[in-house]
């Protein structure tokens, strides 16, 4: 199910919604499809609420430089 929702992180998902009303419709709809085990929880935030969240990344992990496999010709 995606209904416009986005991974915000490892089973963190988030989707705006323009106004109480419309986001009562969308907790509605996950209702409708919840899990037969684990949980579903959904936390109400505002735009401004949202808008101070401040999200900090690692350094990306680059991959290992694989050498060329040296042959030796007799």
């Amino acid at each position: 199910m995606l209904d416009g929702f986005t991974m915000m992180q490892l089973s963190i998902y988030v989707r705006h919604c323009a106004s109480v009303e419309n986001s009562q419709v969308h907790i509605k709809r996950v209702k409708s499809f919840l899990p037969q085990h684990g949980n579903v929880c959904i936390m109400a935030i505002t735009d401004k609420q949202f808008a101070n969240i401040e999200i900090f990344n690692g350094p990306k992990q680059e991959e290992p430089i694989t050498t060329g496999q040296q042959l030796e010709l007799f």
